[in-house]
Formats: structure tokens, C-alpha cells, sequence
């Protein structure tokens, strides 16, 4: 496989298949690009796109998040999954309130913001040349260069990746890339077992993710706060002193006696 002719089969499933309408590529503006890219984190395209439309609607601006408490983004949050994030993107936003940001390495500064969040945005915001990888690049790349490999480590699909880049279209280059790849699982062609960093997701019925999930849910219906007894039964009352253990500390919620609130 040429890079010449990777690049055409790209471009053309792009041409003919890519989802241009998703509401993040009709923007430039980098707070929006970044709740995107941090809301698609472990989330598919579908369930995102209603969250991202309602979250901009209540938080038009990286001023707007950082003005609001936190209930009220873990509120419009709420069925998107991983909690943690909507903190993070509320306290980067408060830095980005204060004063914007341009380069990577000021993007990976922030709160919750890493290696590839800020050089996505560097690309879809600022069509600058940087070479990332996610999940469904990395199964284009695998697919197509490393069809028989067994394992195969992000430098090896990065080194790939810098020769294939097209300069000056980044942009459209890495829509193109993920809609390849998307498509590709769609169609059962999946490789990211392949790669060094692949961790198979645990079930989340029954999981310390969804204990969390079902405290934030049960607080967020008491303004006053909640003892939580009750919350998941008496068969998981290790699993929730667990859990809260794990929300306080991240400061997601906050005990005041024998009472439990979200952190303001």
C-alpha cells in the first residue's frame, strides 16, 4: 500500500460516504470543537450529537461554562456517561475564560486535556498539520498497513500517519480518516485488539462506573442533599461507599455530615 493510493481510497469513501453534517465540522470555534472532542471520548457520534447541540445551547461559551456551577453542567450532562469530564471541561474552561489558548503544548496545560485532545483541536479548529490517533484511525491504519502484524504500537501508526498527512488540509483530512475507519467497524473490521494500548471495556451493569452514575442521578434530584442509604440496595453497599470515596476525591461531590452534595 502507497501512500498515494491510501490517500485516494480516503478521499473517495470521504466523498461519497462522509458524515459532513456532524454539527462539530461546521465550526471553527475551539471551545466547541473541544466539547466535542471531549464529549466523543469513549461515547459513539449518535448518542453525542443531541448532547453537544443541547450543551451549546446552555453553555454558548467557554465564559458561559466556566460562570455556571457544577450541578447545573453534571445536569445537562446527565446520559452522556463518564461525569468526570464535564468537570474537567468546566475547569478548563474557566482558564480559557480567563485568558484563550493557541498552541499544543498551552491546549495540554489544561484540565483533563491530553496529547490527543489538544492536537484534535489544533487540527479541526486550526487546520493545522499534527498527527494524532484514535480509536478508528487506528483501525484504518492497521487495516491497511499492518493487516498481519499482531501487535503493533500508536509510534508505528504515527510514523504512518506523518507521511500520509496532506499538508494544509488537516481538517478534512482527519473527518476523512475517522468516517474510513467508522465505517470499517460498521462493517465488522475492527484491528484496536491489535494495539499495545488496547484494554477491553468491563460490562457496566453492575460496574463502579454505574454506581457512580446513580449517585450523581440520585443528588441531582435533591437540592438539599440525600443521605444515600438506600441508593443501589443493601447487596451493593460496598460498591457505593466505594464510589462515593471516588466522587468526593475528584471532587464531584461533597459530604457535609451525614449528608452528600454535589460540589458547587
Amino acid at each position: 500500500m502507497t501512500v498515494a493510493t491510501f490517500r485516494k481510497i480516503i478521499w473517495a469513501h470521504y466523498k461519497k460516504r462522509g458524515r459532513h453534517d456532524l454539527p462539530w465540522r461546521k465550526t471553527k470555534n475551539p471551545y466547541r470543537i473541544l466539547v466535542s472532542e471531549v464529549m466523543l471520548q469513549q461515547t459513539q457520534v449518535d448518542r453525542v450529537i443531541p448532547f453537544y447541540k443541547n450543551f451549546l445551547k446552555q453553555f454558548p461559551t467557554a465564559k458561559a461554562l466556566a460562570a455556571a456551577p457544577l450541578s447545573e453542567v453534571l445536569r445537562a450532562w446527565q446520559g452522556l456517561g463518564y461525569n468526570r469530564r464535564a468537570k474537567m471541561l468546566r475547569l478548563a474552561a474557566q482558564l480559557l475564560a480567563l485568558k484563550p489558548v493557541s498552541t499544543i503544548t498551552e491546549w495540554e496545560a489544561l484540565p483533563g486535556i491530553g496529547p490527543y485532545t489538544a492536537r484534535a483541536v489544533a487540527a479541526f479548529a486550526r487546520n493545522e498539520n499534527v498527527v494524532f490517533v484514535e480509536t478508528n484511525i487506528r483501525t484504518v491504519i492497521i487495516h491497511h498497513f499492518f493487516p498481519t502484524k499482531k501487535v503493533i504500537a500508536d509510534t508505528e501508526i504515527a510514523k504512518i500517519l506523518t507521511k500520509a498527512l496532506p499538508a494544509g488540509k488537516s481538517r478534512e483530512w482527519y473527518s476523512a480518516l475517522m468516517d474510513y475507519g467508522s465505517y470499517l467497524k460498521q462493517s465488522g473490521i475492527s484491528h484496536n485488539a491489535k494495539s499495545k494500548t488496547f484494554t477491553k471495556q468491563k460490562a457496566f451493569h453492575g460496574s463502579l462506573r454505574e454506581a457512580r452514575g446513580a449517585i450523581l442521578r440520585e443528588l441531582l434530584k435533591k437540592s438539599q442533599g440525600t443521605s444515600l442509604t438506600s441508593t443501589l440496595g443493601a447487596i451493593r453497599k460496598e460498591q457505593l461507599t466505594a464510589a462515593l470515596a471516588a466522587l468526593i476525591k475528584e471532587g464531584l461531590v461533597e459530604k457535609k455530615g451525614r449528608v452528600y452534595r454535589l460540589t458547587t
